[in-house]
Parts: C-alpha cells; structure tokens; sequence
C-alpha cells in the first residue's frame, strides 16, 4: 500500500469521527504556505462533506476561523471550495462562483474577488468574517442594462443574508451584529471626497461608532484593482477621510459641544427670564449631542428649534413654537444633499450606498464602454 493510500486512510477514520477535520485540514493549508493534500485525501474529505451540516457549531466556528486567519486563505478557501464544503456551509458564497460582474468585459468572478479581498484583509477575526461574506449580496441583486451590470443594494440585502448564516456557526450576538454592520456598510467609505464638509465627516464618524477602524480597514482590502494608480488614488481617498476623523475628533474633544450664547439665544426665543430652567435645557441639548441626536456648535436657531420640537418649555403659544420650529431648519445638516448620501440607491435605506454597487475594480456604475482610465471615474 502507498504512502498517500495510508495517509488517505488515516484521514478517512479521523474524518468518519470528526467531520469538522475537513475544516481543519482547511486550516493547515492556509497556515502553511498554501500546500493542498494530495488527491486521495481530498477526494476523501470530499466524500464527507454534507457531514459538516450537522457538526457541532462551537468547533465548526473555530475550524472557520483557523482557515481565514491564515496568510494563504485564499488557497483554503479553494480548497475547501473544490471538496464540495463551501456549497454545504456557505451556499451564499457558492453562487458568487462564475458570477461575472461587468458585462462584455473580461473580469474575476465575485469568488475571485472575495478570496483576494479576505486575503488583503487586517487579520482580526470579525473583519475577515466580513470579507468573506460582504459580496452575497450581489447574487440576487445582479440587474443588467444597457450602462452594463448592476447590484443595486447588494450590502444591505447581503447583510439581511447574514442574518440566515450566522446560525450555522457559534457568534455572540456583538460579533453577529459587527459582521452584519459591516457587510451592510462595506460601501461607505466609496462617497468619500474632499467635498464633505465637516458636517458631514462627523455625522460619518458617528454612524459608523466604534465599527470605524474596521470598516476603514474592510474598504482597503476591497479595492482589487491591478492597475497601480488606481489603487493608489483609492487608498489616499480612504486615508484622507481617516485623518478627517481623526482630525475633527480631536477638535472636538478641546471644545465645548454648544456654541457660547446659546443660554442667552433661548431666553429670547422663548422669552423667559434667567433661570434654573436654562442650565437643564443646556444639559438636555448636551445629552443630545452625546448621543448623536444632534450636531455640536451649530446655530442658535438650530437649537432653539429643537427645544421647541420637544416641547421642553411649556405653554409656548403653537404659532410661536411652529415659527421656532421653521427658523432653526432640519435637524440634519443643511448640507445634507452635497454630502455623504448623495448618489445613493433610492431602493436602498441604507445611506452611503452607491446607487449600482462595485466592480471588481472599483469602478462603480461605470458604462461597459467607458475609458476604464478616465480620472473621472471615482471609486
């Protein structure tokens, strides 16, 4: 008997006990250097395969991870793809397979791409997750027309995606909800331009929370482009937002959320005497820009107007409160139709995703005939 016919065998015992060995061979690979078993083995490996339905969820999590935190994953991922257990655990991801993504024009699937991009991605454990699953999206939501292929919404409806595969592996339910975030916001990051104001960057910053970083990182390793200047220009658009952040982040921690006055701008709004009562509206407005539901150092007016919206002081005539109202504008900033959200899939109520999805070279709603070159296509 040969070699690989004993090492076959072994590998058949362990994995008639164990399926999730499978996935653990998986993990080997990519952790050592990409190296696939011989033939037998996967031929073995693959005879057991719809075993993995029904493996314990604990260790199949762990097996999982092992193979995307390894620098060959995308070696891993092929072969776990080739034994038959990425149509058992991961249907979702099957389909990308042979999926093309740009009409009359020769591009990697969306498998392809998928394996690059878990590959070029920051090895946190969450963040690959991501990577793996952020383009499901694109299999029900493809439309062609005649500007080329489309996948209108494709985040938002692979996030919704998510929320069927998570049950197959073990994920607190923090780790349920950071992966779905950011499969659901991958784009984000696309709208980017030095065009936003400062309001906008900071309502960016607060949408996002504590996801930032990792998103950052995501949309780096999603650009897959093979052109170097290409790429290039990409990834300063993303750093240029990341020091924006980070830049108005520390402005704001050296300044006061209300703009000075304000107490005085109230009491003649509303026409009220000094009081207790204006140092807990101060506090309430304070509360409010803590927790996002307003913007600091606005306008008087904008402030006012809210604390006419809620109603905070009493007896105030309703033709009064309506013109407080109507002065102090949205509560959104007045900038809102320049700034992160212009562009976006109407179909799609998740903001800042661009109106026909990406490309595998980030090129997006690009026509199938334009100059793949022209400086004007932005990301």
């Amino acid at each position: 008997m040969s070699g690989e016919q004993t090492g076959a065998d072994r590998v058949r015992g362990l994995v008639e006990a164990d399926p999730v060995v499978i996935l653990e061979i998986a993990g080997a690979i990519a952790h050592d250097e990409g190296r696939w078993p011989n033939d037998q083995v996967t031929e073995v490996c693959a005879e057991h395969t719809r075993r993995l339905a029904d493996a314990d969820k604990v260790r199949m999590r762990a097996a999982m991870e092992q193979v995307l935190m390894g620098r060959d994953v995308d070696a891993a991922l092929e072969w776990v793809r080739a034994t038959g257990a990425l149509s058992v655990l991961f249907p979702e991801l099957a389909a990308t397979i042979d999926l093309v993504q740009e009409d009359g024009r020769q591009h990697k699937d969306v498998w392809a791409h998928t394996k690059q991009v878990v590959r070029q991605t920051v090895k946190r454990p969450l963040v690959r997750w991501a990577a793996l699953l952020h383009d499901i999206g694109k299999v029900p939501t493809r439309t062609f027309t005649p500007d080329g292929v489309h996948f209108h919404g494709h985040a938002e409806v692979g996030a919704r995606m998510f929320d069927k595969i998570h049950g197959r592996f073990a994920f607190a339910r923090d780790e349920r909800q950071t992966i779905r975030f950011l499969v659901k916001h991958h784009l984000r990051t696309n709208q980017y331009s030095q065009a936003w104001t400062d309001s906008a960057v900071r309502r960016f910053h607060r949408e996002m929370g504590p996801h930032m970083v990792d998103l950052l990182d995501l949309s780096r390793a999603d650009i897959t482009s093979k052109r170097p200047g290409r790429r290039k220009t990409l990834l300063e658009q993303i750093s240029a937002l990341s020091e924006r952040v980070d830049v108005l982040a520390e402005a704001d921690a050296k300044l006061p959320p209300l703009p000075g006055g304000v107490g005085n701008a109230i009491m003649d709004a509303f026409e009220i005497a000094p009081s207790r009562l204006i140092g807990d509206l101060k506090r309430k407005l304070e509360s409010a820009i803590e927790a996002g539901e307003l913007e600091a150092r606005r306008e008087d007016a904008y402030y006012v107007a809210f604390i006419a919206r809620q109603d905070l002081i009493p007896n105030v005539a309703p033709e009064k409160r309506e013109a407080l109202i109507a002065a102090g504008g949205d509560l959104h900033a007045p900038d809102d139709d320049e700034g992160p959200h212009k562009g976006v899939d109407p179909h799609d109520p998740g903001p800042g995703v661009l109106s026909c999805g990406h490309d595998p070279e980030n090129d997006p709603c690009v026509h199938r005939d334009a100059d793949p070159d022209d400086p004007a296509l932005r990301r």
